[in-house]
């Protein structure tokens, strides 16, 4: 079996979507699905389920909170058990990815795990297109028009902008308290 189908059908997958993504410029999500029967010495032949998916995924980038657009790609071979039973032990023992059989089988969710699990943790751009490191330096950001930075105690350590360090701040505060 094989198909296309917009990212929106795969509704926990859009969760991860980024805010200003533009959801209509993202291509489909192309998916194949092919069976196979696995011959053994002893008992039955093993099934098998070879699943590829592939597609494009808009999220927001960690570093600087714009989309960035990701390619998303899925080739894993699953093999089927009769019951959760021997998926389990299976499952401890193999390295193989193990479901159990079932009269429901919901493909689609299956795809739709399968893309979750193979989406990045921190996604972000390889060069974003705002320069976050001016950003996190500027003190235009961080002091309000016309302020000063206040001053450091003598001795304690400072930020970029002048402004006492928030841990050192934290540790004297300690300090006091002991």
């Amino acid at each position: 079996m094989e198909g296309a189908l917009p990212l929106t059908d795969l509704p926990r997958l859009a969760q991860e979507l980024a805010k200003d993504a533009n959801v209509a410029g993202l291509p489909l999500v192309s998916w194949s699905a092919t069976g196979r029967q696995v011959p053994q010495r002893v008992g039955g032949p093993q099934l098998w389920l070879d699943l590829k998916a592939e597609g494009e995924m808009a999220m927001e980038c960690q570093r600087c909170l714009h989309a960035v657009s990701l390619p998303m790609s899925v080739d894993h071979s699953i093999r089927f058990v009769k019951d959760e039973a021997a998926a389990a032990e299976l499952d401890a023992d193999s390295d193989d990815d193990v479901l159990a059989l079932s009269r429901q089988f919901d493909l689609m969710a299956l795809i739709e795990d399968e893309l979750i699990m193979a989406l990045p943790i921190v996604p972000r751009h390889d060069q974003c297109p705002t320069d976050v490191v001016s950003l996190m330096t500027a003190e235009s950001e961080a002091l309000p028009p016309g302020a000063e930075p206040e001053p450091a105690a003598d001795g304690q350590a400072t930020t970029a902008s002048g402004r006492p360090n928030p841990f050192a701040v934290l540790a004297s505060l300690k300090k006091d308290r002991s």
